[in-house]
C-alpha cells in the first residue's frame, strides 16, 4: 500500500511535468524569437522539436524500460528535464537553445510513453480514474506555465530567460519520489513483484487497424495540441490583445482540461466505445477554429473555452491505449507505437501553420488547414474508439 501511495504521488508530479516546457515557450516566444534572431517559419520548427523529440524518443522508451526498469526509466527522464529547462534559457545561441530544449523534450518523451504502463501495472483496476488523474496534473503543469511565465519575467525585470528557467525547479521537485520507486521493486499494485514488460507478444502493431486508428488519432490531436501551444497567444496577440492577456487566454485553454481530463477519463473508462466522446470532441474544435478565423477578439474567452474542450482528445487517446492493450506488455508497446507514429504524423503541422501564417501575412490559411484536419481527427477517433483489445 505505501508503495501505491508513493506510486500515485509520482505519477502526479511527473504529469505535472510534461508540459512547462513546451508552453511556457509560446507566451514569451515573441520575446525569444527576437532575442535569438529567429524568423517566424524558424519559430514554426521550433514548436516542431517537441513532436520530433516525442517520436523519436519515445521509441526507444519499451527497449529502455526492459533494461532498466520503468521507475529508472521515468526518473532519468525527469533529472534530464530538470537539466534541460535550467540550462537552455542561459545561451544565447538559437541552436544550443534547441538542442538544450530537447533535451528536456526527451526526458518527457518516455515519461510521455510510460506512464500509461505505470498505470496498467500498479493501478490495473483504476485506469480510466488514474489516466484522469495525471491527465489532469498535465492540464494544471501546462495551464500554470502559460499563465505564469509572463508574470515571473517581468518580475524579473521582463526578463523571458528567468520565465522560462524557473520550471527547472519543478522538474527538480519530482525526481525523488521516482528514485524511490527505482530502489523499491517489492511490489507491484497488485502485490506481485514488480517487473519490466516482458517479451513483447506475438501480435504485429502494425497489423492491426485499432492501433493505427490510435496512431493517426494521437497524431491528429497532438497537430493540434502543439499548434495551439506555439500560436495561440500570438494569434490573440495580433488580433490587438496584450501579452498578459493572451497568456491567461492560453492558460483558459489548459485549465479546462483540470477537471475535464479527470472526468472524461472516468467517464471512458467505464464505456465499452469511446467513439461518441471522439466525434464531440471534434466538434468543439471545429467550432473554436471558426469562431478565430471569423472573428479573433469578437469572443476570445468563448474560442479559448471551446478550444479547451477539444484538447481534452489527449486524455481520451491515453486512456484509449490503456483500454486497448489486454496487458501492461502489450501497453507499453501500443503506448510507444501510437505516441511515435502519432508525434511522426504532427511533426509538419505547426511549421506548415508557421509558414503559412509568414507568407500570407494573417491567421485565416491557418485556421482553414486546422479545421480541415479536424475532419479526419474525428473520423480516426470514432474507430479508435471501438470496444476492440489487441494482444
Amino acid at each position: 500500500m505505501r508503495v501505491r501511495r508513493l506510486a500515485a504521488v509520482a505519477l502526479v508530479l511527473a504529469a505535472v511535468n510534461l508540459r512547462p516546457a513546451v508552453t511556457s515557450l509560446g507566451p514569451v516566444l515573441e520575446e525569444t524569437r527576437a532575442s535569438l534572431g529567429m524568423s517566424a517559419t524558424v519559430a514554426g520548427l521550433l514548436t516542431s522539436v517537441p513532436a520530433v523529440c516525442f517520436a523519436l524518443v519515445g521509441l526507444t522508451a519499451p527497449r529502455l524500460a526492459r533494461r532498466y526498469g520503468t521507475d529508472g526509466v521515468i526518473a532519468a527522464g525527469t533529472a534530464a528535464i530538470a537539466i534541460g529547462l535550467a540550462l537552455s534559457p542561459l545561451t544565447a545561441s538559437t541552436a544550443l537553445f534547441v538542442v538544450l530544449s530537447a533535451l528536456a523534450l526527451a526526458g518527457i518523451a518516455v515519461a510521455n510513453v510510460l506512464l500509461p504502463v505505470v498505470v496498467k501495472q500498479r493501478f490495473p483496476d483504476r485506469v480510466g480514474a488514474m489516466t484522469g488523474m495525471y491527465a489532469m496534473a498535465l492540464n494544471v503543469g501546462a495551464s500554470t506555465a502559460a499563465a505564469v511565465t509572463v508574470p515571473a519575467a517581468r518580475a524579473f525585470g521582463g526578463d523571458w530567460r528567468i520565465g522560462l528557467g524557473c520550471w527547472a525547479a519543478v522538474a527538480a521537485v519530482a525526481l525523488p519520489p521516482w528514485l524511490a520507486l527505482a530502489r523499491d521493486h517489492s511490489a507491484s499494485a497488485t502485490g506481485t513483484p514488480d517487473t519490466s514488460p516482458g517479451p513483447a507478444p506475438a501480435v504485429r502493431l502494425t497489423r492491426s487497424p485499432t492501433a493505427w486508428a490510435l496512431a493517426v488519432y494521437f497524431g491528429l490531436q497532438a497537430t493540434a495540441a502543439y499548434v495551439i501551444i506555439g500560436w495561440l497567444p500570438q494569434i490573440f496577440r495580433d488580433a490587438g490583445l496584450s501579452a498578459e492577456t493572451a497568456g491567461l487566454l492560453f492558460a483558459v485553454t489548459s485549465l479546462l482540461g483540470v477537471p475535464l481530463s479527470f472526468a472524461l477519463a472516468a467517464v471512458a473508462g467505464r464505456l465499452r466505445h469511446q467513439s461518441g466522446i471522439a466525434v464531440a470532441i471534434g466538434v468543439f474544435g471545429l467550432a473554436g477554429y471558426a469562431g478565430l478565423w471569423a472573428a479573433p477578439d469578437a469572443a476570445p474567452w468563448l474560442w479559448a473555452v471551446l478550444l479547451g474542450i477539444a484538447n481534452c482528445s489527449f486524455p481520451l487517446a491515453l486512456t484509449m491505449i490503456g483500454m486497448r492493450g489486454r496487458d501492461s506488455a502489450t501497453v507499453i508497446r501500443l503506448s510507444s507505437f501510437a505516441q511515435s507514429t502519432g508525434y511522426l504524423l504532427s511533426i509538419p503541422g505547426p511549421v506548415l501553420v508557421g509558414a503559412l501564417y509568414q507568407h500570407s501575412g494573417s491567421w485565416k490559411a491557418p485556421l482553414i488547414f486546422m479545421a480541415l484536419l479536424m475532419l479526419p481527427q474525428v473520423v480516426a477517433g470514432f474507430l479508435a474508439g471501438r470496444d476492440r483489445q489487441i494482444g
